[in-house]
């Protein structure tokens, strides 16, 4: 079977079930696991090269409305009638249901992948029962506008089961902008800087230093770089994310919980 990924994360399931052997192109983002990095590379996730894609051939596409304007892309590959499968996930339960769906397209049983990750969830919600504080993550996803998740977000989902709350749950968006005053009115306990397709040696941190009052908030001395791979894309890395999160705000909690297998065999 040929497929095509058109997005890091759909790239990332595939590897997850075992399956990255059966890709013949991706998107220039994607760069996890390492084996697929001398694959052709079709463009960036919102334009993808579709001549190029259709010369490979695929037996299937895979592309996700997770990332805002692929329609574009997928309306072209309906247009030029290439087999597709198109997700969306806002949750984790919807990345679980993702690589029991991938699975099935590509005749892998996706069970025990499916059973593991949802154990490590219960694991991490388990653990969080037993703390005694619940602070508030502000999570930037842009500084410049300034854009963050919402309740709709499975980084909302991941502040809850590591014990702790989004500053802007209340909000009903997957993400959308605000500005730096809203974000001081909430006065977060942590401020943590997860720019969408940023590597992390590029977040500076003194950009909110330079904004009004942030020496006068809570998050003073929580300002923390997260890795974009591990928390803005709907993969089962996301897993890995979490961990990291409840080691940062509740490492008394977390300090010996190992990332799980599935994880650990595609780091090696």
């Amino acid at each position: 079977m040929r497929i095509i990924s058109i997005c890091p994360s759909n790239t990332e399931l595939l590897a997850f079930l075992g399956a990255e052997n059966l890709l013949v192109g991706i998107d220039d983002y994607s760069d996890w696991p390492s084996q697929i990095t001398a694959l052709p590379r079709l463009g960036p996730d919102l334009a993808i090269r579709m001549d190029e894609l259709e010369a490979l051939k695929p037996d299937l596409v895979l592309a996700s409305l997770s990332v805002p304007g692929m329609e574009k892309n997928v309306e072209e590959l309906v247009r030029r009638k290439i087999p597709h499968l198109v997700l969306n996930p806002q949750t984790l339960e919807e990345i679980g249901q993702d690589l029991l769906a991938v699975g099935q397209a590509c005749g892998i049983d996706a069970h025990p992948i499916h059973t593991e990750f949802l154990s490590v969830i219960e694991d991490i919600k388990n653990r969080s029962s037993l703390a005694e504080n619940h602070p508030s993550l502000y999570w930037e996803w842009w500084p410049k506008p300034i854009f963050t998740p919402g309740s709709v977000n499975w980084l909302t989902e991941i502040s809850h089961i590591t014990g702790a709350r989004n500053a802007f749950e209340d909000v009903a968006s997957a993400n959308f902008q605000t500005d730096w005053e809203d974000v001081r009115q909430r006065d977060p306990d942590y401020i943590l800087l997860a720019w969408v397709g940023i590597m992390t040696s590029k977040v500076k941190p003194e950009l909110v230093r330079k904004r009004p009052g942030w020496n006068e908030m809570k998050a003073y001395n929580h300002i923390h770089i997260m890795e974009e791979e591990l928390y803005c894309r709907p993969s089962p890395r996301l897993i890995e994310g979490a961990i990291r999160l409840g080691k940062l705000i509740h490492p008394e909690l977390y300090s010996d919980l190992e990332l799980p297998r599935f994880i650990r065999e595609k780091q090696t």
